[in-house]
Order: structure tokens, then C-alpha cells, then sequence
């Protein structure tokens, strides 16, 4: 592998800490830290921000104060502040908050979309196709998630014919992007190369971004494999906050600090301030009342002499 061939590439990452990193969190976050933590990732320069979810507060109550945040951020032009959306509901909701590009969320899995959403992958992506129409409509972006396409926690391996299948689906849809999600932290750099081959097969490169977890701490390596393959967006999580609440230990999403480390040291443009991103991952460090798993910010941490 010739790293040195990366220099100079630039790469998109996408910040899902505020909403994918604090679903997951026990702790409780005020509604006036969440702006804050947000406002610091604006101010760390990241181009992508996930800022909430437009989700049931019953099945999800650390979302519940969506509009609230969005209505309290500080936002900056250059840019993006985009919500989940799983359905009409949530998508009146999200255009009277005034935001301008939406995530939707389809399983390769079919008992994992059963389990996370009550719905087939088919009732699922006609769920879906109602609120594309409508959102692409209104002059909203819609991007697309597709989960367990690394393995299925109820299934195992997931064929990578599947996952280019669904993920065509997303596209035929109007989606501007499809981030194939490693939901439970299980691929490893072996596996990345032949998902991307069945997928970019039915996708054109520069409409796949990768969601990485870092349950087996590979999340990092995979993404060297995919920048080799040519993948230039990747989703991150300040901090590494969150993880899967179906995957037993799962240590959180690949930290955005450990990215940028890494893709700083390869020569790679993202434009985010590490400086100012590891404010940020200490302020909501503190407001989570732990450590968070990024290595980035445990070397970062200032530590009382002997």
C-alpha cells in the first residue's frame, strides 16, 4: 500500500456526533450543551455537521429536543446541517425547523430493519420514496444510510450483492449519497474492498461514503483500504461518543479526532481544526461525565504531573 500516493487528496468528513454519537449515550444532555457542542464542531470548521433527529421521542428521548437545537445553533455558511428523517412526520417537523438537507436509514439486513424500525427492507424503502418526493420538492438534499453492510447482528454476514442492491435502491430514490455503515464495528480491511467492488458496480465513487464503527478497532484501517480505493467522505464522531445498542461492548463510532490525526499526518485536505476539535470533544467529555475512547483525546488530555 502507497500511502504516498493520498497526499494532497481532499476527503469530506461528516460529523455525527451530536446526533448518532449522544442517541446512544445514558448520560443526559441539556438541550443548551447540545447547541453549544455543536457550535464548537461549527467552530472546529467541520463541512458536515448531523446536529439531531426528527425521530418519535418515545423510541428515541435524547432526540427529542430537535427543533430546539436546531432553532439554537449558530449556523455558519460553508456549512452543513443535516437531521434524520424516518418519516413524513418527522419530515414536517424538520422543514418547520428550517433544515435544508435530511438522512434517511435502510437496513441490508432484513431482521435488522424488522428490529430497528418495524419494517421490512421493501415497506422501509416505499416509507422512503414518499419522503424523497416530498423532500426533494421542497429543495431539500437527502442522503442515505445503509446499515448492518459489514454483518448483521441476527444474520451474520450480509452478501455484498445485497448491499449494492439496497443501496441502488437508495439512489433510484434520489438520494445524493449512500453512506454503507459498518452499524455494528465488524468489518475489517479484508472485507472493505469486496463490499465497495459489488457496490460502485451500481454506484458511480463519488455517491458512497463509508460510516465506520470501532468496536474491533479497525475503523482506521478500513479506512486506509477505502482511501486507496478512491472513497474521499467519511463519517466520524467526535470523541468516538456513541456505539450500537446491538452490538454487546461496541466502543463507539471512529472518533473524528483520531481521523483527522491520521489523515493530517497523510497529507490529507479536510479543512477541520484538530485544535479546535479537541475542544469540542472535551467540552462534551465533560457533559457525558466519562472518557471518551478516541486515543486522539486521551493523549490530548492534560494529565497532573507525578
Amino acid at each position: 500500500m502507497d500511502l504516498s500516493r493520498l497526499r494532497g487528496r481532499k476527503v469530506t468528513v461528516v460529523e455525527v456526533g451530536p446526533r448518532d454519537g449522544l442517541q446512544n449515550e445514558s448520560a443526559v444532555v441539556s438541550t443548551a450543551d447540545k447547541i453549544a457542542f455543536v457550535d464548537h464542531l461549527s467552530a472546529a470548521n467541520l463541512p458536515v455537521i448531523e446536529v439531531s433527529a426528527f425521530v418519535s421521542p418515545k423510541w428515541v428521548p435524547q432526540m427529542a429536543d430537535a427543533a430546539e437545537v436546531f432553532a439554537g445553533i449558530a449556523r455558519r455558511t460553508g456549512i452543513r446541517y443535516t437531521a434524520i428523517v424516518p418519516n413524513l412526520a418527522g419530515l414536517d417537523r424538520a422543514l418547520a425547523a428550517g433544515v435544508s438537507e435530511i438522512a434517511i436509514f435502510a437496513a441490508a439486513s432484513e431482521t435488522f430493519s424488522r428490529m430497528n424500525i418495524n419494517q421490512s427492507i421493501a415497506d422501509s424503502l416505499a416509507t422512503y420514496k414518499e419522503v424523497c418526493h416530498r423532500a426533494l420538492a421542497a429543495g431539500l438534499h437527502v442522503r442515505g444510510y445503509l446499515s448492518t453492510a459489514f454483518g448483521c447482528p441476527y444474520e451474520g454476514e450480509i452478501p455484498p450483492s445485497t448491499v449494492a442492491t439496497v443501496a441502488s435502491r437508495l439512489i433510484e430514490l434520489g438520494v445524493f449519497e449512500v453512506a454503507i455503515s459498518d452499524t455494528i464495528g465488524i468489518a475489517h480491511p479484508g472485507q472493505v474492498p469486496l463490499v465497495l467492488d459489488h457496490v460502485l458496480k451500481r454506484i458511480a465513487i463519488d455517491r458512497v461514503a463509508l460510516h465506520f464503527h470501532d468496536t474491533r478497532g479497525a475503523a482506521r484501517a478500513n479506512v486506509l483500504v477505502a482511501l486507496e480505493v478512491g472513497i474521499a467522505t467519511f463519517d466520524a464522531s467526535a470523541g468516538g461518543l456513541g456505539g450500537c445498542p446491538y452490538a454487546p461492548g461496541a466502543a463507539g463510532n471512529l472518533a473524528t479526532d483520531d481521523l483527522i490525526y491520521t489523515l493530517n499526518g497523510l497529507g490529507i485536505e479536510t479543512g477541520v481544526s484538530l485544535p479546535a476539535l479537541s475542544e469540542a470533544t472535551a467540552f462534551i467529555a465533560d457533559r457525558v461525565g466519562r472518557p471518551l475512547p478516541s486515543q486522539y483525546a486521551q493523549a490530548a488530555r492534560p494529565r497532573e504531573a507525578p
